[in-house]
């Protein structure tokens, strides 16, 4: 059986390339392995037998024979444990490179989710330009952080890894807010991700299905 994995069939970023199922579709893109993609509806993720998969019921999904998985940490982990060119293969860096996909979910994304969802929780509020901006000041203390680790380097440690991978797809979740822009070195970083051909895979493939979805 094929790999199997889940994603909008309406998506929100309208084809951005900001859903999840973005860092698993670019994960397999790297390693080289093929996947199919069943497209799910808000309605569906909320059903039982997409619950079964995703207790959450959100995507995406990871569906390899009697497996099944939720969570892109966990997912792409998974790829990257199994399949060749994700994680180095000397024992320190691997575990460099696995704690930069920690801190790239756990300490990076969330004051940038944070900022994102508060636009529309509370976008209506008078005094939601003064939090949106110490929330802009949050996540401009992650890149800072971000900035002086990466100094001129390529990539986090050494050469491109999973952390690499969840980190740029983390960053661009800030695209069109103007803070990356700040630290030109982070933002030369996500545009190598971005450069990458597997990656460039990965979005056309998604993009596709929002251009499917809009043409239908």
């Amino acid at each position: 059986m094929s790999i199997t994995i889940t994603a909008f069939e309406h998506s929100p970023d309208r084809g951005g390339g900001h859903a999840r199922d973005m860092r698993v579709r670019w994960a397999l893109e790297e390693v080289g392995q093929p996947y199919d993609v069943r497209l799910v509806s808000f309605k569906t993720m909320k059903q039982p037998a997409h619950l079964a998969l995703h207790p959450f019921g959100q995507i995406p999904t990871y569906q390899d024979g009697d497996l099944a998985l939720f969570e892109t940490g966990s997912i792409v982990f998974h790829i990257a444990e199994c399949h060749r060119g994700l994680l180095p293969d000397e024992a320190n860096a691997r575990a460099r490179a696995i704690t930069w996909m920690f801190a790239a979910l756990n300490t990076v994304e969330p004051p940038i989710v944070e900022r994102e969802q508060a636009r529309y929780v509370v976008g209506d509020k008078a005094w939601y330009s003064e939090l949106l901006s110490i929330l802009d000041d949050r996540v401009r203390a992650r890149l800072a952080q971000l900035s002086r680790w990466l100094g001129d380097a390529e990539w986090l440690d050494g050469s491109f890894s999973a952390g690499d991978l969840l980190m740029v797809t983390v960053l661009r979740r800030l695209d069109g807010s103007g803070l990356v822009e700040e630290f030109p070195n982070v933002a030369a970083y996500i545009a190598r991700g971005e450069a990458r051909p597997a990656y460039r895979r990965a979005f056309d493939a998604q993009l596709a299905v929002f251009k499917a979805a809009s043409a239908g």
